[in-house]
Formats: structure tokens, C-alpha cells, sequence
């Protein structure tokens, strides 16, 4: 249903035709990468964690990692990322396929600045076998983003 939902909205918003669906797994994100055929930094992950009983929802380049110090900093929390169990529950997707698309009220969602390296970027579409080629400022509008943070670091910074 994840899928069906995430698909409407992108199909609403008038970019249903960027969605792509593979027969093969996309749920991680070199298994999304090699979908669908570029680098695993472009995939757009989404993390979940639960910042003051509040589910939150990071996207964030392939490559990047979540720097404890930067995420305390800005959420004034330590990062305690979401169970499989809750992902589905508080989120309305299943780990694998998680996407700002079509997803439950009350789940805000960020934007790391690592995605801001490339011209195009492909987040899931609610599923373990899709995803949405899209540009960072069409993920921004698309996704209903509160901001854009800095609360990763990819491999070329230091701890």
C-alpha cells in the first residue's frame, strides 16, 4: 500500500512518470544504486529516528552518515534511530522503501546539505523496488521539508 500511496502523491504533484520500479531490490542503497544505474551517493536515504516523541524523517546522500555531534547540536537530542516495527507504524512505509512521499501526518522532514553536491538525486517511492528521480530542489518542494540541515558527514570529512 506504501507504494500505492507514495505513487499518488508523486503522480498529484505531476512527476508519477519520474517513478521508476525495477524487478530487482532497491532497499539498500547499493542495491538502489545498481537499479538504478549511478553511484550510491546520488541514492537519497531516509533515516528515521524519534527526537522528544516526535518521528523525524533525514534524507540524506548515499554515502552520508548521521555525526552524533552535529544531530545533538541541532535536535538538542542524542540520535536514537527508529525500529523496523515503529518505521512502519509512525511513518507508513517499511524499511527498505521509506520516502517522504505519501507518508503519515506528523512526521517532520529534514534535508542533509549532502545532497546539495549533486544535480539529481533518487529517494524510494514506498517501496523495496522503486524510486523517483528528482533534483534537491524538486525533493525540497516534494517532501514538505521543514529545512535543509547539516547533520551528516560524508567520507571525505573527519569525525
Amino acid at each position: 500500500m506504501a507504494y500505492e500511496e507514495a505513487f499518488a502523491y508523486l503522480q498529484r504533484k505531476g512527476y508519477g512518470d519520474r517513478v521508476q520500479t525495477f524487478d530487482v531490490s532497491s532497499a539498500t542503497v547499493e542495491l538502489a544504486a545498481i537499479a538504478v544505474g549511478t553511484e550510491p551517493a546520488r541514492i537519497a536515504k531516509s533515516l528515521t529516528f524519534m527526537v522528544e516523541e516526535q518521528p523525524v524523517m533525514i534524507l540524506c546522500a548515499g554515502d552520508a552518515k548521521i555525526n552524533n555531534g552535529k544531530f545533538k547540536g541541532f535536535f538538542h537530542k542524542k540520535a536514537k534511530m527508529l525500529t523496523a516495527e515503529e518505521v512502519h507504524t509512525l511513518i507508513g512505509h517499511d524499511v527498505g522503501g521509506v520516502c517522504p512521499f505519501g507518508i503519515k501526518a506528523g512526521v517532520d522532514v529534514y534535508l542533509d546539505e549532502s545532497l546539495k553536491r549533486f544535480e539529481k538525486v533518487y529517494p524510494a517511492c514506498g517501496s523495496a523496488s522503486s524510486a523517483v528521480e528528482l533534483t534537491p530542489e524538486e525533493l525540497e518542494q516534494l517532501s514538505g521539508s521543514k529545512d535543509w540541515i547539516d547533520v551528516c558527514r560524508i567520507p571525505e570529512e573527519a569525525e
